[in-house]
Order: C-alpha cells, then sequence, then structure tokens
C-alpha cells in the first residue's frame, strides 16, 4: 500500500496553516505536521476508518485526528487522501 494526497487534499492542509499561522503559528505548525503523519497509520489497517456508503461503488472512509476529518478512497493498492477539514466546518 501507498498513500497519496490529492490536490484538495494539499490545498486543505494549505487553506489550515494559512487560517492559523497568525493566530499562534507554532500551533499551526504542529497541527499540520500531526495531520500529515496521521495517514500513515492506514498503511497497516487501510479500513480502519468508518466507511461512507453514499460514495459506493468507491471506498470512501473518513478518519478523526482530534477535531479534523480526513476523508480518503482505497483504490486498489492505493490510499487516497481525499480532502480534510475541522470538524465544526460546514460542509
Amino acid at each position: 500500500m501507498e498513500i497519496k494526497w490529492t490536490h484538495k487534499a494539499v490545498s486543505d492542509l494549505a487553506y489550515l496553516y494559512e487560517f492559523l499561522a497568525p493566530i499562534n503559528k507554532k500551533a499551526a505548525t504542529n497541527v499540520v505536521q500531526e495531520l500529515t503523519k496521521s495517514p500513515l497509520m492506514l498503511l497497516n489497517n487501510p479500513r480502519i476508518g468508518e466507511q461512507l456508503f453514499q460514495f459506493e461503488p468507491q471506498e470512501v472512509r473518513r478518519i478523526f485526528v482530534k477535531d479534523y476529518e480526513i476523508r480518503y478512497e482505497i483504490k486498489n493498492s492505493i490510499i487516497c487522501i481525499l480532502r480534510l477539514w475541522h470538524s465544526r466546518q460546514d460542509r
């Protein structure tokens, strides 16, 4: 298995950093680093996240890291990180 990030997911990380950095740059860096590292746990157990059946036939799942939701799709041997956001954001 390998992990790939979509452009939208990378943009979500950049947006999050830009939002948090003016308030607390160190905290912004820490949050982004943690969100970047967290999907590595999926390499050992890719189906650990809750499956979102509304996206079938794609296998889209989600995990929560602190107050953030990370959505990902499993395609053959690739875990594709689709999007991420704070759980209080309207989506």
